[in-house]
């Protein structure tokens, strides 16, 4: 891996440590300041294999930090959750990035350190303004903390703090807000037939017409060859919060994929080169793709791809894709 011009060893992946309200500084949706310690987990040869002694240099990129606002503007702009101070989300996230923007260095270096408390559960803190941007601009229940372990050419350790946005957690309800705001749009457009409207619709849960042509082109999940209708998902290649309404219901932009596949290509952590080849994000821990039988390179020769799926895979790998 390449960051800021450097190269780096990909040792180890620390995924998806939850951003509790607790820790969350100014976007709370429950009472309390927010405290500055962060869970990462219980006591174990894992974690302890990870952090070692846990005094460790680590940083985070501006350019992320950028890159999570803007994943999360509509978040701020038209809150779906109960947030204490909803009435001025959407100025925050102006003084945020502008914020942001203003910081000169692109590596934003700082220290991390075990907190003091009784075992077995572990927490960790920082004393740097960066730890506290990071608390200020997540979001709880949508955002979450994943560390890279890295190795540099003279063999010195550095921890790489990423935040990420995620809009298809749990949370009973929830639906993205661009999603919601295009259904709207759609189903007020009069110039669009009410069968239209409802496949375009029905389309954003690979339903209805979108589906029924995609298993005409894609009849089993590329990967593991199941063909049982009851066990495929019908996947969007470019977003379907993305994409104009004639991409929506495109049958060119989609895969047929089994939960876990389907999983893995929504959220970004494996996308196709042009030549069918699988490409795994860092943010998969090794462990994970060796459990998964995954790699960077994996053929996957039954996976449909022509001229049109190849722009859309492009648009994946550039916007969805956790590079």
């Amino acid at each position: 891996m390449k960051i800021n011009g450097k190269d780096y060893e990909i040792i180890d992946t620390l995924e998806y440590i939850t951003l509790a309200d607790s820790f969350i500084r100014e976007n709370k949706i429950g009472s309390g300041h927010g405290e500055a310690k962060l869970y990462v987990g219980n006591e174990g040869d894992r974690l302890f294999q990870f952090f070692g002694d846990f005094n460790i240099n680590c940083f985070f990129c501006k350019k992320d930090f950028k890159l999570f606002l803007e994943d999360s503007k509509q978040e701020y702009y038209n809150p779906q959750q109960e947030y204490v101070k909803a009435y001025d989300m959407a100025e925050r996230f102006d003084k945020y990035y502008n914020k942001i923007e203003e910081i000169s260095n692109e590596i934003l270096r700082f220290q991390l350190y075990r907190v003091d408390v009784a075992p077995p559960r572990v927490y960790v803190n920082a004393e740097s303004e960066y730890w506290t941007i990071m608390r200020t601009i997540a979001l709880p229940n949508i955002s979450y903390l994943s560390v890279l372990k890295l190795k540099d050419e003279k063999a010195n350790i550095s921890y790489y703090f990423r935040i990420f946005i995620d809009y298809k957690s749990d949370i009973v309800g929830y639906q993205m807000p661009e999603e919601k705001e295009q259904e709207e749009t759609i189903e007020k457009d009069d110039k669009i037939s009410e069968k239209k409207k409802e496949n375009i619709i029905r389309a954003r849960i690979g339903q209805g017409k979108y589906r029924e042509d995609l298993l005409i082109e894609c009849p089993y999940c590329p990967f593991t060859l199941v063909n049982d209708e009851r066990l495929l998902i019908a996947s969007h290649i470019k977003p379907w919060a993305k994409a104009n309404n004639e991409e929506k219901i495109d049958p060119k932009n989609g895969f047929m994929l089994t939960p876990t596949y389907d999983k893995l290509f929504d959220r970004g952590f494996i996308t196709f080169d042009d030549d069918k080849r699988v490409i795994v994000s860092p943010w998969l821990s090794p462990m994970n793709q060796k459990r998964l039988n995954i790699y960077t390179g994996l053929l996957v020769s039954k996976l449909p791809l022509d001229e049109k799926r190849k722009e859309y895979l492009k648009y994946h790998r550039e916007n969805v894709f956790k590079s």
